[in-house]
């Protein structure tokens, strides 16, 4: 980092400083005037640009690294800001205050949902190593020692700085200071191309493999070998005269590999430089205090796992819901209904409904067509206000209802508009599903009327129901073909649960449902601080006794053995919000999977399962507690929180198709490994079918044949 020009100073009658409201971490909001000098670019390849300022209010001099709004406009130019806000504050929180925090910029605040995105740091101490031609041996031992600890302590969080190199690292003579922080990556992701030769590895600048800490030991010999040299080491093998060097060829040799398997870690390359400090740093870094949530996480899933011998499957029939042969749930009115050739319309050049008359299509090929066009007119309920059903919803027998439960204000809305969305873009095709839509033109109307204004940056409204305000509100709903060919309509629906009625109708759609969506609303489950004040702005306490609609429709479904029988997904919703904070931040940043693992969606689950234990409480947990096959998992239908009634750089979605990914695996649309049982609750261990003294086989807790311990053929095996 180069030296920054002083802030402009205010003069007599001038300009009064500009004011700035921030995140403080680690929560909290600050509003200061704040007079600021020249900016220019950190990096003249990436978008941020760094200034000098004081913030009036305690007369704090910092420093704030910001995106212009030409730039901002550009989601790969936030991702870089919010990469760098990500990684330091997990450094400032994991390190406090302890020795350490000194190794990395300490964050000031942030201020990352607004036109013009900004961080603000304390001021750099020392001098950018680029800048540098002499160093002592000592300092240089010093250097060395603080580099690969910063490397090491970064490790330890799962980060890899991807962007170590002479213009980013600083010395004052006593400590380095390690900058770049957008360029760190999360052990494990794919690498990408990132940095500059000789100081990134071979690996790193192909874009080869899964990211790793050896990167950054690479990296780290690069910088020594040029700050001992005063020129560039080679870009893919050791220095040839590495052994004229000798402290450099006793430590670092291997750090020149090029492949990162043949490189030493950070801690091997640290106990050599400084024998026993990486330990010291570890014993000093407090642990993050999770693991008595996990622990109860596994002794709920061993629980379910012992009682899953009193399940029986899910519904696949009409028939099991107390509906007649052919018969199907009507999405608006909720009573039956069958396909009836008499009933059925189309559209006219006005978009008015016409009778259609089959009579003169004798053609197949055309008559399915006509019909994947047609609706049938609803006349089940006749007080029910008009409506009609696409044809295919009627033709393929029972649909699988999927049911989104929240409050008004959880962000149902976007959150399904979005997992829609993304089935339509090719979601679900690696997982060898496609999808068709019931009705071309309905579909077009949504993707027009709520998916488009939404991606645009728009925050929608909530769409009117037809006479179902206080209930279940029919979204849309798709044609999915899984891997073995067969068609099932899946369609969504929205429910207002907290104004639940006890009516027939409400209990026999209740009793149809095939897989519930739980949307936890952060703002009202999690006490946290950086969460005040958007409780503030959207005028909403923190509600310790959990989502009214969730209990009302836990308790409307009955149980089966002491659990209910219907898959289920609970999703920490609006994650942005919490992206920063563990372990929220190591999920929502993961790439859109290609496969789904269920041991990936358990661990996931437990994650979920300790942030909402540790700080939400029980109630938030009353859907994992009553559900025998449920899954946990965060997603962001937006990506960011509005601004003046708009999305800065459109309403980019996260991990928002997932949860469905879970259910559709739940239900065999999907084959995972160790059948759908396990892809919720995981196979058990042997010890745990072993029958208790005195249980009888009526318990099923040791049948080998239990739902909880798939059979030979629900595992894929053969005989």
């Amino acid at each position: 980092m180069t030296s920054i020009p002083p802030p402009r100073p205010e003069g007599p009658g001038g300009t009064p400083p500009d004011e700035l409201t921030f995140t403080v971490p680690p929560g909290g909001r600050r509003t200061t005037p704040v007079r600021v000098g020249p900016e220019f670019r950190r990096d003249r390849l990436l978008p941020q640009l760094i200034r000098k300022a004081v913030l009036d209010d305690e007369g704090q001099q910092c420093v704030q690294v910001r995106l212009n709004a030409k730039d901002a406009a550009n989601p790969a130019a936030r991702a870089l800001l919010d990469t760098e806000a990500g990684a330091a504050l997990r450094l400032h929180r994991a390190l406090g205050d302890t020795e350490y925090a000194a190794l990395f910029p300490r964050i000031i605040g942030y201020e990352l949902d607004t036109a013009e995105p900004f961080l603000l740091y304390d001021p750099p101490r020392g001098t950018s190593v680029e800048r540098l031609h002499v160093m002592s041996a000592t300092d240089q031992e010093h250097f060395t020692r603080d580099l690969l600890l910063a490397v090491y302590l970064m490790e330890g969080q799962g980060l890899v700085p991807r962007g170590v190199s002479p213009a980013t690292v600083r010395w004052d003579g006593a400590r380095i200071q390690l900058w770049g922080l957008e360029s760190v990556a999360r052990t494990g992701q794919p690498r990408r191309p990132w940095g500059r030769s000789p100081f990134c590895p071979p690996e790193q600048r192909r874009g080869e493999g899964l990211a790793d800490s050896r990167d950054a030991v690479w990296s780290t010999a690069q910088v020594l070998y040029q700050l001992v040299t005063g020129r560039p080491g080679p870009a893919d093998r050791a220095p040839a005269d590495l052994g004229e060097h000798r402290r450099l060829d006793q430590t670092l040799r291997d750090a020149f590999a090029p492949r990162a398997a043949d490189r030493p870690t950070p801690a091997q390359v640290l106990d050599v430089v400084a024998p026993g400090a990486a330990r010291r740093a570890r014993l000093t870094v407090p642990a993050d205090g999770t693991a008595t949530d996990h622990e109860a996480f596994d002794e709920a899933l061993r629980r379910k796992r012992q009682h899953a011998s009193v399940t029986r499957p899910r519904r696949e029939s009409a028939a099991e819901d107390g509906l007649g042969d052919g018969e199907v749930l009507c999405p608006y009115c909720l009573e039956a209904i069958r396909l009836d050739l008499t009933k059925l319309f189309v559209t006219d050049s006005r978009m008015q409904y016409k009778p259609l008359d089959l009579k003169g299509v004798n053609n197949p090929v055309r008559q399915h067509d006509v019909m994947r066009g047609a609706v049938q007119k609803c006349t089940a309920d006749p007080d029910f206000p008009e409506h009609f059903i696409p044809v295919p919803y009627l033709m393929y027998g029972r649909p699988l209802t999927v049911a989104m439960v929240g409050q008004s204000s959880t962000g149902k809305s976007h959150l399904l508009t979005q997992m829609i969305a993304a089935i339509t873009d090719g979601g679900l095709e690696p997982f060898g599903l496609k999808w068709q839509s019931v009705n071309p033109e309905q579909h077009a109307k949504f993707v027009r009327d709520r998916v488009q204004p939404l991606r645009n940056g728009e925050v929608l409204d909530h769409t009117a129901a037809l006479g179902l305000e206080d209930f279940a509100r029919f979204v849309e709903s798709l044609l999915i073909t899984d891997a073995r060919g067969r068609v099932r309509p899946v369609a969504f629906f929205d429910l207002g649960g907290e104004d639940l009625v006890r009516t027939d109708a409400a209990l026999r759609f209740l009793l149809g449902v095939d897989a519930l969506v739980f949307v936890v609303d952060p703002a009202l489950a999690l006490p946290l601080p950086q969460l005040d004040h958007v409780r503030e702005r959207w005028g909403v306490e923190v509600n310790p006794d959990g989502d009214l609609a969730f209990g009302t429709v836990l308790d409307r479904l009955p149980k089966n053995g002491g659990y209910l029988d219907v898959p289920a997904a609970v999703v920490l919703g609006k994650a942005d919000l919490l992206r920063f904070q563990p372990p929220v931040d190591r999920w929502l940043d993961r790439p859109p999977a290609t496969s789904l693992d269920p041991g990936l969606v358990r661990e996931e689950s437990r994650d979920v399962y300790a942030l909402l234990r540790r700080y939400a409480g029980p109630a938030w947990l009353r859907p994992f507690d009553a559900i025998r096959r449920c899954t946990l998992h965060v997603a962001s239908a937006t990506g960011g929180q509005e601004d003046r009634g708009r999305y800065p750089a459109g309403a980019g979605p996260r991990r928002v198709v997932e949860p469905l990914l879970a259910l559709l695996a739940m239900h065999g649309l999907i084959q995972v490994p160790g059948g759908a049982e396990a892809s919720a609750v995981g196979e058990a261990p042997a010890f745990e079918w072993t029958p208790a003294e005195g249980t009888g086989a009526s318990e099923g807790a040791g049948r080998s044949g239990g739902a909880g311990a798939p059979g030979a053929a629900e595992r894929g095996e053969t005989q």
